[in-house]
């Protein structure tokens, strides 16, 4: 195969995994036999296909640069840290600057293909749709292809902030596809997510049966139409999403949600995390879960890719301390963000591990780049009491790949603060819930206004990946003023001077660089970003 590596080699590798995921619903067994010819017939073999589409979300941050931990790298939450002796990779992904680490041409080069062959397993479901034998049960090919053009538009959107402009495929192919314009990219979202939201039916979370939890549902198609029409309009400066939803529809899927979708925020915010609550953690599939991307415990080395292998990038460099386990030192959390907590605000202890605040005797700090003192909290490895790694206790000794904390990709709490912002008629009620939660009896009013929305989103979910594309769709100059810095940080130890320039993030225009494989596999069809 001589194209880019879209191609890669995706019909040989199509529905051989479906069966990782192991979680409800995800729980299915291989396809190993699987073709063209022989599949695609009833609504069992669209089931084990949409199995494998979900599988394939599940494992685009497998390897390379999972966007939960780039987003924050990028973004004023944290920096690229990692240990003392590692490659700059994370440096030039913190500091937009590709001479870091002129050898990281390709840091995003496995996502690339990961995120593409997930794509082609949604796109050849959706294409199968009209030869597959329904039978009287039109809902159930509806909900099918819903949750597989969710899935898609999940993809294309990850991709589309990543990378800028990037080949759009709607269909199986095999092509040299060059890049298209991001708005036919937000076309194809837009109208994935429209079609999913209205031919969902409208289950309310209580109502959902335990097995399906992880599935897609209306009110996920909803919350992330709210996402998708914010961060389009923000960051290209358009009043609506393509012509497809505009302000007013948007809020009303906001609304929708709120009002009709059976969720609620966990009264107690650390109880949200394990690491930050331990017994106390409510658990995975709460009342506040929209969405999730779904992991477990039973990763190894052979094949069997379903645990959160992006977790342990910002456990405690070489170190444990009950309850949290040792990790690679990335994302080492700025002290401007553990500054920018008010002294009554629970979620700053629910979110940041601070090493003298809690008293650990961290001794690694020759190990450690960019040492700050303060580490994440909300996806952060963990030990036991017996000071082995979690994964141990399930049998799994492979700690690094065996986390199995899910990724809770969309909050109820997003849906009421999205909701705020795009002029809610209870906008001021909306905030105040989730400051209230966040304050407890230290709670205050405080106006609703767009900037203090923005601030109070930081608050609430630093280190979910939201961060950084709140500061874009504000725009370029304003996300690169508020990530520019010039401060002092210790590497091993010792201290160093850590400058981010904004005239990197301008240049790049906040856009990640295209994997040069990529670019010379596509004989130069593919075109690099600015900046790179």
């Amino acid at each position: 195969m001589k194209t880019i590596t879209i191609k890669l080699s995706i019909c040989a590798v199509f529905l051989l995994t479906m069966g990782a995921c192991k979680k409800g619903f995800l729980d299915a067994e291989p396809m190993t036999t699987a073709t063209d010819v022989n599949y695609y017939k009833t609504p069992k073999d669209a089931l084990y296909a949409l199995v494998g589409c979900y599988d394939g979300l599940q494992i685009v941050w497998s390897d390379g640069v999972a966007l939960p931990v780039a987003a924050e790298v990028m973004s004023d939450n944290t920096f690229g840290g990692t240990g003392n002796s590692d490659g700059f990779g994370y440096q030039m992904l913190d500091e937009f600057d590709k001479s870091r680490s002129p050898s990281d041409q390709n840091l995003f080069g496995r996502n690339w293909i990961l995120y593409y062959q997930a794509l082609y397993r949604c796109n050849v479901l959706i294409s199968k749709m009209d030869q597959i034998q329904w039978g009287s049960d039109a809902q159930l090919r509806k909900t099918y292809e819903s949750e597989a053009r969710f899935l898609r538009a999940y993809l294309l959107f990850d991709m589309v902030r990543l990378w800028g402009n990037i080949p759009l495929l709607t269909a199986p192919s095999a092509e040299n596809v060059p890049q298209a314009n991001p708005d036919a990219v937000y076309k194809v979202i837009a109208d994935d997510l429209v079609f999913a939201a209205e031919n969902m039916p409208a289950t309310a979370y209580p109502a959902q049966a335990v097995a399906d939890h992880g599935r897609v549902t209306k009110y996920a198609a909803e919350a992330l139409l709210g996402r998708v029409f914010l961060y389009y309009t923000g960051y290209y400066a358009k009043p609506d999403l393509v012509g497809v939803v505009n302000k007013t529809k948007a809020l009303g899927y906001l609304e929708h949600v709120i009002s009709t979708g059976g969720y609620g925020l966990i009264p107690d915010f650390a109880k949200l995390w394990p690491a930050a609550s331990l017994d106390a953690y409510v658990g995975e599939d709460h009342k506040e879960t929209v969405f999730a991307i779904k992991y477990t415990f039973t990763s190894d080395y052979n094949g069997n890719t379903d645990g959160n292998h992006w977790m342990v990038f910002g456990g405690l460099r070489d170190q444990s301390f009950y309850p949290y386990g040792s990790g690679w030192g990335a994302e080492t959390v700025n002290p401007k963000l553990w500054n920018a907590y008010a002294a009554g605000d629970t979620r700053r202890s629910g979110s940041i591990i601070s090493i003298t605040d809690e008293k650990i005797p961290f001794v690694s700090q020759n190990k450690q780049r960019e040492y700050t003192g303060y580490y994440i909290k909300k996806y952060s490895p963990m030990i036991g009491l017996d000071g082995k790694p979690l994964p141990n206790a399930n049998g799994n000794p492979n700690f690094p790949i065996g986390q199995y904390q899910d990724y809770v990709s969309i909050r109820y709490a997003d849906v009421l603060l999205m909701a705020a912002e795009l002029g809610s008629t209870n906008a001021q009620t909306y905030f105040n819930e989730v400051r209230q939660r966040a304050y407890q009896g230290a709670f205050t009013p405080l106006a609703v206004s767009q900037e203090n929305i923005m601030k109070e989103r930081r608050l609430e979910f630093a280190f979910e990946g939201i961060r950084y594309y709140d500061l874009l769709r504000q725009g370029v100059n304003k996300a690169a003023q508020e990530i520019a810095e010039s401060t002092t940080l210790l590497n091993g130890g010792q201290p160093v001077t850590k400058t981010i320039s904004a005239g990197n993030i301008i240049l790049t225009k906040g856009l990640q660089q295209i994997p040069n494989t990529e670019i010379t596999l596509s004989n130069g069809t593919l075109k690099q970003n600015a900046g790179w």
